[in-house]
């Protein structure tokens, strides 16, 4: 029977719907010769205010990013061309999640939460999977990210629902804990069959 104690579903993008960043990040360590970690430290470091932050809330463009992305790989000393890095972003979709954000919204308000940064032109575009969701939450759009609450709350005003009615999929505790905190039901995705079988017993709903 299909849950009636839960009005919305909600996504993370990479790492749930698609292959995570840190996939990208490892494989690029390994063929540049950087420490394993060295990127996602580097994004640790000075988490509200480093080149990262500033980029996925859209206080920098690509180019001042790829300039103070750098100097920050240089002064924790390694070498990385940013641009190559970024060129390395976008992962695999992962069509099962897909299937299930589609029957979610047969039952439910859904909504996609991503922390990103406006692209170069030309680039290839998931335009056509935004429309699968009854709204998008972006970083670079909205000026906030994960985990700031006001990102959470952002969502949940759009779709209309209390915070405590809904269910948040991120492959990262970071980013679920504020949810949690705000009375979000949350799900950690490390093994995508594992967390959409935990999202099926809460949502009373076959989702493959």
């Amino acid at each position: 029977m299909v849950s009636t104690d839960i009005d919305a579903v909600m996504f993370d993008f990479g790492g749930v719907l698609a292959e995570g960043p840190f996939d990208a990040f490892a494989r690029y360590e390994e063929e540049n010769g950087l420490p394993n970690g060295f990127v996602r430290k580097l994004n640790a470091t000075d988490h509200d205010t480093n080149a990262w932050a500033r980029l996925e809330t859209g206080e920098v463009g690509l180019d001042e990013f790829y300039e103070q992305f750098e100097n920050e790989a240089r002064r924790a000393g390694g070498s990385v061309d940013a641009r190559a890095l970024i060129a390395c972003l976008g992962g695999e979709l992962r069509p099962a999640v897909l299937e299930a954000v589609g029957r979610c919204r047969e039952h439910f308000r859904t909504g996609l939460l991503t922390n990103n940064f406006v692209r170069v032109e030309g680039e290839a575009s998931f335009g056509w999977l935004l429309d699968m969701f009854d709204t998008v939450v972006e970083s670079s759009v909205v000026g906030v990210r994960k985990p700031d609450p006001r990102f959470y709350l952002i969502a949940c005003e759009r779709l209309g629902v209390e915070p405590g009615r809904s269910v948040f999929l991120d492959d990262l505790g970071v980013n679920l804990k504020p949810a949690r905190e705000l009375g979000m039901k949350t799900i950690k995705v490390t093994d995508p069959d594992s967390a959409l079988a935990e999202l099926e017993s809460l949502l009373g709903l076959a989702l493959r």
